[in-house]
């Protein structure tokens, strides 16, 4: 019996040796069985766009900026936090202005007052929270399961040069508007997403006939 165990054990190590989807199908269960890795990279990013919003708004302080010609600042309990007026700005966030001396891109100011620093501000910053809370929603679905899966190394690296090349891409096409948002960061994620599902497509088959 025991020689029985160890020659079909062999045969299936062939097996398996042989057949490299097979190998890495199994590896992948034993990655899933093992305890996942705690994500902390992608909520430190949703973190720092959430205080970047809020401080935005802070020195945004619709009730005393406000252009008064342009109607009441939206949500006044909020004070100092509260939004521009819809006609101004109708996804509830700060003034345009702001949003300049902030950092947000603006393709005059990087190419010729040499302001290349706002290629990577600009990725923080968000036009108001409808904006923000679809950029965090996306980054949350895609992100923290990528990160789980590759590390917050290569996460963190197609991140930071999606979102840098996003904004060289905005600087090139869009010259008479700011632009502002992770939406760059973002579709390298997506991307990155992709890549891997094309890529493990075969594994991702096999689970799906064995379940």
């Amino acid at each position: 019996m025991e020689n029985e165990d160890l020659e079909s054990r062999g045969v299936k190590d062939r097996v398996n040796h042989n057949n490299p989807t097979t190998s890495y199908y199994h590896q992948q269960q034993e990655n899933l069985e093992r305890e996942e890795w705690i994500s902390w990279l992608i909520p430190l990013f949703v973190a720092a766009n959430v205080v970047m919003f809020i401080v935005t708004m802070s020195v945004n302080n619709c009730p005393r900026n406000r252009d008064f010609g342009r109607g009441e600042c939206v949500a006044k309990f909020l004070r100092r936090l509260s939004f521009q007026p819809l006609r101004e700005n109708p996804l509830f966030g700060p003034s345009s202005s702001t949003l300049l001396k902030m950092g947000a891109l603006e393709w005059d100011k990087v190419v010729h007052q040499h302001q290349g620093w706002r290629l990577i501000t600009c990725m923080w910053l968000h036009a108001g929270v409808i904006h923000l809370l679809a950029n965090m929603l996306s980054l949350v679905f895609i992100g923290i399961r990528l990160e789980q899966q590759f590390g917050f190394v290569r996460i963190g690296v197609i991140y930071l040069l999606s979102g840098f090349g996003g904004s060289v891409l905005s600087s090139l096409f869009i010259r008479n508007n700011i632009s502002v948002g992770a939406s760059g960061a973002l579709f390298g994620l997506l991307g990155a997403m992709l890549a891997e599902l094309i890529t493990n497509w075969t594994i991702y088959t096999n689970k799906v006939t064995h379940s």
